[in-house]
């Protein structure tokens, strides 16, 4: 069989990366199963360079469709647009599409409008946000999906409510987690640690990025001032845009223990996040690796897609009022914040589950085609 894998941004290749790493072991296994992978060009990043895919064993695409900028609108229909293209060049028997982007999607829509399986890796997860883009995206694509790999039962009840049965929905583990169990012994210090003097457990990691949270001076300068007041003298590293940069210099926000630096590689960040006392972040993504690595986290957000980081994991959920953190500061430091433990299947198997459910679904397909 011939899978087509779509990747739009960044993180989308470290989820799709153990997946390739599956399939080339099923090849190498004599099984009949090859990959093409797409990346829709969706976020053009800098960092996303040679280093980047020989850092962590990633393939370089076979195709770039270059299909960053534009609205939202205009990203959407050129991603369809040059995917229709690819897929006329380039038959497939199954598009394999991951996460939540604009790409995710496009993509969908484009392979199901051909008639093409397309199989959705994260499938089910919600947020209840609908003024994020990315539950848009989840929604719409799942709406069309043939083949659900879901990170854990919260995704499953949601697809289920959602009408899908359960022939379709395929509990797999998360490939995110396959990625940061692989490279974890290869976590490498970041040139600032030194320079900055860091130790295990005495300091914060920051991660903030989304507008509610960067865009709004007063509500920025609240939450930067709060985290650095309960962060008892300790350093919060704060990994930063250049947009965000520019809102901290225009809005004159600063302190003593505040530290800016520029984006990393994954495997520095990761060995940032690592030894961190805590994470406090508005993302999703992050929540899970802290989990896996049992760091706690802080989550300024009114809701998650990933439940379990909270209800299982070292997650807690605070939304974005900055008067809700100094009580969850107080338990890091008195030693009381809760233990957690790793989700079902996010045990860095989760990409062999994925192909060999494809192999065995497909095999059978082929098989009832001959018959008939």
């Amino acid at each position: 069989m011939k899978v087509t894998l779509v990747a739009g941004a960044r993180p989308n290749f470290m989820k799709i990366a153990p997946i390739i790493d599956a399939i080339r072991a099923a090849q190498s296994e004599g099984k009949p199963i090859s990959y093409r992978l797409v990346h829709t060009g969706q976020h053009y990043d800098k960092n996303m360079s040679d280093s980047f895919f020989t850092e962590l064993g990633i393939p370089h695409p076979d195709a770039n469709l270059e299909c960053g900028g534009g609205t939202q609108a205009e990203q959407a229909a050129n991603i369809m647009v040059r995917f229709e293209q690819e897929l006329f060049a380039h038959p497939t028997d199954l598009v394999l599409v991951v996460g939540d982007v604009t790409s995710t999607m496009s993509c969908s829509i484009a392979a199901k409008k051909l008639n093409i399986d397309v199989a959705h890796v994260e499938a089910g997860i919600r947020s209840g946000d609908m003024t994020m883009p990315e539950e848009v995206n989840r929604i719409v694509t799942d709406s069309i999906t043939d083949l659900f790999f879901t990170t854990s039962e919260v995704a499953n009840g949601n697809l289920r409510r959602g009408g899908v049965s359960d022939d379709r929905i395929h509990f797999v583990g998360n490939t995110m987690i396959d990625t940061l169990l692989k490279q974890r012994a290869r976590f490498s210090a970041p040139a600032f640690w030194t320079e900055l003097a860091l130790q295990p457990q005495q300091y914060f990691v920051m991660t903030l990025h989304r507008p509610a949270n960067v865009d709004d001076a007063e509500g920025l300068r609240a939450l930067i001032a709060t985290i650095t007041d309960t962060a008892r003298g300790l350093p919060v590293i704060f990994p930063v845009h250049p947009r965000t940069v520019r809102n901290l210099k225009q809005f004159e926000i600063s302190a003593p223990n505040l530290h800016l630096v520029e984006p990393m590689s994954y495997l520095q960040f990761n060995y940032l996040v690592e030894r961190a006392r805590a994470v406090i972040t508005d993302s999703g993504g992050i929540t899970e690796e802290t989990t896996v690595l049992g760091v706690p986290c802080i989550t300024l957000r009114n809701s998650t897609e990933r439940p379990e980081t909270v209800t299982m994991g070292t997650n807690e959920l605070i939304g974005t009022d900055p008067a809700a953190l100094p009580p969850y500061m107080d338990k890091l430091f008195d030693g009381s914040w809760k233990q957690g433990r790793i989700p079902d299947l996010w045990d860095g198997r989760t990409a062999p589950r994925i192909v060999d459910i494809l192999l065995r679904k497909y095999a059978a397909q082929a098989a009832a085609l001959q018959q008939n």
